[in-house]
């Protein structure tokens, strides 16, 4: 099990990783389409997950976040952001995730250690998923879009 004092330490700090998260996407030179967004809807789509991080990552939860990540991939489309766009700022997401938790000086002990690992490997998990729904849900609104406009 993950543990739980890393995984509430990011949901207690969701508010300043937002802000970090959010600067650093609009920072990004190729996130050109991502960055014309209103800043409020950046920070509701990064808040979402760090604030409910925890239920996220319960076993049982995947078919939630797979229905999630796919109305993102379809939103995003929608909008006409790049599908490397989408993918870049979740990336920026989990990247900020596992550096917050490094940053925090846990990992002195084997324990705090293993529990940092395990969390940076869930983490990555949960990444990885959401990174092929989003794209899945991105490419069944392309190839509805192209067969309805020929």
């Amino acid at each position: 099990m993950v543990s739980r004092t890393l995984v509430q330490m990011i949901e207690d700090n969701c508010d300043r990783l937002t802000e970090r998260i959010v600067r650093r996407q609009r920072e990004t030179a190729e996130l050109v389409h991502l960055g014309r967004l209103p800043e409020s809807e950046l920070r509701d789509r990064a808040r979402e997950v760090l604030k409910n991080f925890g239920s996220w990552l319960m076993a049982g939860r995947e078919g939630e976040a797979a229905r999630r990540y796919e109305w993102l991939g379809r939103h995003r489309f929608e909008q006409s952001i790049p599908l490397h766009e989408v993918v870049m700022s979740l990336h920026i997401l989990k990247e900020h995730i596992v550096d917050y938790v490094r940053e925090q000086g846990v990992g002195r002990n084997s324990l705090e250690l293993y529990a940092q690992e395990e969390l940076e490997h869930m983490v990555g998990l949960f990444f990885d998923g959401a990174v092929y729904h989003a794209v899945h849900g991105y490419e069944g609104a392309l190839r509805r879009a192209g067969s309805a406009g020929g």
